[in-house]
């Protein structure tokens, strides 16, 4: 595409590089930080370098390295939160807690200002990212997708080559493997997405490659 109606720069943060995402809308240079779990100097940097005007946070879900520090960002910019859906209140109760186990500092407790919910709608500038609930990693779990630009934000849904974690609080292996299955293969196979870990991939090279979620896997 010559002129993007979206770009985006992917910001590892935290001990766990966990992938914050910058996106903007290239048309007006607003922009959203989805999951900004730490790091805040980093961050900041970006948008400047970028020239990109933040003027909201998005949340796939309540983990800690992917919201512990979106309050504070919040408040320092003066901007809204938005998401995750309502489930994952019990995780956001608990940041601070949660972050210190992992030796983390700087979490502070939230509830966001808008709750998200499926067939919801997130705009940043002239861009519209469609949600969808996908419970499995956490129950209150969002994803976010740009048709327009054949891209998803899957958080800690799936990965190149894995999928979410199932082992903390509330999580369900079964729902998880229901969430892709249901959720995010009908986006389409040419759809890309950022996960919350590690480097991009494609729904198509996930079908025809992930141990656990393949179209083989998910017939067995």
């Amino acid at each position: 595409m010559a002129n993007p109606p979206m770009r985006a720069a992917i910001i590892p943060v935290t001990p766990l590089q966990q992938n914050c995402t910058l996106l903007w809308c290239t048309a007006t240079m607003k922009g959203a930080f989805v999951d900004p779990g730490g790091d805040l100097p980093k961050l900041k940097a970006a948008a400047a370098q970028h020239g990109v005007d933040v003027e909201k946070i998005i949340l796939t879900h309540g983990h800690f390295d992917h919201c512990g520090e979106a309050k504070p960002l919040a408040e320092e910019l003066g901007i809204p939160i938005e998401g995750p859906h309502r489930d994952d209140l019990f995780l956001l109760e608990t940041l601070a807690e949660d972050g210190a186990k992992y030796g983390i500092m700087g979490g502070k407790a939230f509830v966001p200002d808008r709750w998200l919910v499926e067939g919801d709608t997130v705009t940043v500038g002239e861009l519209t990212f469609h949600v969808y609930e996908t419970p499995g990693h956490t129950p209150g779990h969002v994803i976010f997708h740009h048709p327009e630009s054949k891209l998803a934000l899957v958080g800690d849904v799936l990965f190149q080559g894995s999928v979410g974690r199932t082992d903390f609080p509330r999580g369900n292996h079964a729902e998880l493997l229901k969430s892709i299955a249901t959720k995010l293969w009908p986006l389409g196979d040419d759809t890309a997405f950022i996960p919350g870990h590690g480097p991009m991939s494609n729904f198509a090279h996930e079908r025809a490659h992930n141990p656990f979620v393949s179209d083989i896997a998910l017939a067995e």
